[in-house]
């Protein structure tokens, strides 16, 4: 059975890009363009790890980690960070909020996927 990947991105081309990678690497991916739509997604596909971009319409990905976290069923999960930002204090406030890791786009396949493998070890 595959592993559940969610993505949240305002970019299509970066959820084009980032569902292409995923899918050929046997993961079961959904993907949503804002996280407002994350979060009703998640409840629906329960998904084993999140992948969300920083700078979103109508909730950006740290008031995204906020209301995942603030579930019982995904406090734990892990929730990635793929952004274009890299500042120290946007990655401490995703920290702060509940983020596992944080990536900088453009993104590697290679690298996303030695990261994901790292954080589901017993996974693809």
């Amino acid at each position: 059975m595959a592993r559940k990947v969610l993505i949240a991105d305002d970019s299509s081309s970066i959820r084009v890009m980032l569902r292409r990678v995923l899918i050929d690497a046997g993961y079961e991916v959904a993907d949503v363009a804002d996280g407002s739509l994350a979060v009703g997604e998640a409840e629906q596909f329960c998904p084993e790890l999140v992948i969300t971009d920083l700078n979103m319409p109508n909730m950006d990905g740290v008031e995204l980690i906020k209301a995942l976290r603030s579930k019982a069923s995904f406090r734990f999960i892990p929730i990635l960070v793929l952004s274009t930002e890299g500042q120290q204090e946007k990655i401490q406030l995703g920290r702060a909020a509940g983020a596992t890791g944080w990536l900088i786009k453009p993104f590697q396949p290679e690298k996303l996927l030695a990261v994901i493998r790292k954080i589901l070890p017993d996974r693809i």
